[in-house]
């Protein structure tokens, strides 16, 4: 089993830095595909794969971005890898996506075609159709990079990136914000690091992805706790992440990338 893991001997500024980076920077390209996509996109047959959907190349650019990043500060990340956790991290993954796909899988299995609204949309009962879509490229080869590199942004880089700072650094941080928050221990529970962090996960997703994001982050908080294992959270969201890229190219379901 793992020990609880600290860094009391590291620079706390550079242990933020490592934690908070890479997700800042993935962050910001999601800002910048949102200004320069709206200015640059032309959703016409005859544009550009570029024009038609900017993610297409936006998105490789943060994922080789962000994976430097992570890269760079590797030495300062501390997972405390066990197969036991790991393996109920991957039992997690697969029951927390299934509760995030449920709605939409609803909407297809109750026959509803267009728009839902109301309690339906806000749950996500909804088509989900409209999004990423490597479909785009008729060449094997570009709709095979176009996935694979999608694969590896959502199962390697998102995964890393936002259990490093959700886990690794914002639970601590609420424990001890006016002192040496890297002294706390890693998964420390307390209510208010659950409804703080776990709120935060909720609001930076879309509405209709809320109450699925609730029930997903309190797992990942409650593994979080019992674990004491930064790895074991990192193979939940890469599980999770990796089973709804599948659930999607199988069904259509571009929306919820």
């Amino acid at each position: 089993m793992p020990v609880t893991q600290s860094q009391p001997n590291a620079d706390p500024a550079l242990l933020t830095r490592a934690h908070v980076l890479p997700l800042a920077i993935f962050m910001a390209f999601m800002l910048l595909l949102q200004f320069l996509g709206g200015l640059i996109e032309w959703k016409h047959p005859d544009a550009p794969w570029w024009r038609q959907d900017p993610a297409q190349f936006i998105y490789p650019i943060q994922t080789v971005v962000s994976s430097i990043l992570l890269f760079r500060y590797w030495r300062f990340y501390t997972f405390a890898w066990s197969w036991r956790w790991g393996l109920l991290g991957v039992v997690f993954g697969a029951v927390g996506i299934a509760c995030w796909l449920l709605p939409t899988t609803l909407y297809d299995a109750w026959g509803f075609t267009g728009k839902t609204t109301g309690w339906m949309r806000m749950l996500g009962v909804a088509a989900r159709s409209d999004g990423f879509n490597p479909g785009l490229f008729d060449n094997p080869l570009a709709y095979a990079l176009s996935l694979g590199m999608r694969f590896f942004r959502a199962t390697v880089v998102v995964a890393l990136a936002e259990e490093l700072f959700w886990r690794g650094f914002l639970m601590r941080f609420v424990c001890d914000w006016e002192g040496d928050y890297w002294r706390q221990p890693f998964g420390r529970a307390s209510w208010l690091t659950y409804l703080i962090v776990t709120g935060l996960f909720i609001f930076s997703h879309d509405s209709m992805d809320w109450a699925a994001a609730w029930v997903y982050g309190s797992l990942t908080y409650l593994l979080c706790v019992l674990s004491k294992s930064l790895g074991a959270c990192v193979m939940m969201h890469a599980t999770a992440n990796f089973l709804m890229g599948l659930y999607i190219i199988a069904y259509g379901k571009f929306g919820l990338w």
